[in-house]
């Protein structure tokens, strides 16, 4: 089931993954392919002319971003920069979670025809950027503690449930499958071959945490009175019906300094990261002969 306000940073990932992957492809369509990408009653269109038609809407941003992506390499290779799979990994969990689970990161992967593996490269180009910017950001306990003052709602953590489910179509279908969890039936299990949500049924219906005005009132008013452990009667809403089982619940807790401090280190990082990155290219420029046909094209 989707949740009724989608995460802004989980579009924006797959966003940005296939941004980076489509721009990346327009350098790789020219070079005089007329292969056949399509036709229309009979006529057809060449990847030449794909090409040309990118070239102009996406051209220089997709040279930009392979030249950029080119000294970095050359300057991570150069400083001896090494990017081991673990780091990779712990990067890739942080996608995982913001979708619920790997499976359904996967899964909205597949559906706009992209691979984990062409996340993989991307998630190891950018672990090299921050290596390389790394040692030019400074950041203070005083900026820390400033963040924080001025942030603390940000920090303090409202109730959660994790929650898996199963989403059939009638009230019959879920009578039915709630009996056999009744009678000791493997929850997941069920889920895999019953439930409709194709976001999550491959993983045993898990839907992570959410908090309050995450998913649908009445989802979440039979969710959030539940124990952990305890499984739902099918509850209705706009979807269908659901039978909902509860694994785990944090507590509300205030904004607390000390667990808070690498949160907000993280968060100034990024901030000044971008412009530390923007200047470290400049160099990098500066420092690699780049020679650019298309921008003396457009001249």
């Amino acid at each position: 089931m989707e949740r009724k306000f989608p995460g802004i940073k989980r579009n924006t990932i797959i966003c940005f993954i296939i941004f980076s992957i489509v721009l990346v492809f327009v350098a790789g369509c020219g070079n005089g392919n007329k292969d056949v990408v399509a036709s229309v009653n009979g006529e057809e269109i060449s990847k030449d002319e794909l090409y040309e038609v990118m070239l102009k809407q996406n051209g220089k941003q997709a040279l930009d971003l392979l030249i950029s992506q080119k000294v970095i390499d050359l300057e991570a290779k150069e400083q001896k920069i090494n990017v081991p799979d673990a780091d990779i990994q712990k990067e890739l969990e942080k996608y995982y979670e913001s979708y619920g689970s790997k499976e359904a990161f996967i899964q909205a992967l597949e559906m706009n025809g992209y691979s984990l593996d062409e996340v993989k490269t991307e998630v190891a180009r950018n672990i090299k950027i921050k290596k390389l910017v790394e040692p030019r950001v400074k950041i203070t306990d005083e900026e820390i503690k400033e963040y924080f003052d001025e942030n603390k709602a940000q920090f303090a953590q409202e109730k959660q449930v994790k929650a898996s489910h199963i989403l059939v179509e009638t009230e019959e279908k879920a009578n039915e499958i709630k009996k056999k969890l009744d009678d000791g039936e493997d929850f997941a299990k069920l889920a895999k071959e019953n439930s409709n949500d194709t976001q999550n049924k491959d993983s045993g219906g898990d839907l992570g945490f959410f908090g309050s005005g995450q998913m649908v009132k009445e989802f979440e008013d039979a969710a959030f009175t539940l124990k952990v452990g305890e499984i739902s009667a099918p509850v209705k809403t706009e979807f269908g019906y659901h039978i909902i089982k509860v694994t785990e619940v944090k507590d509300a807790q205030e904004a607390n300094y000390e667990q808070s401090k690498a949160q907000i280190k993280e968060i100034l990082f990024d901030q000044k990261a971008q412009t530390e990155y923007g200047a470290l290219l400049q160099e990098l420029y500066q420092k690699y002969k780049i020679e650019n046909s298309l921008e003396e094209k457009q001249k």
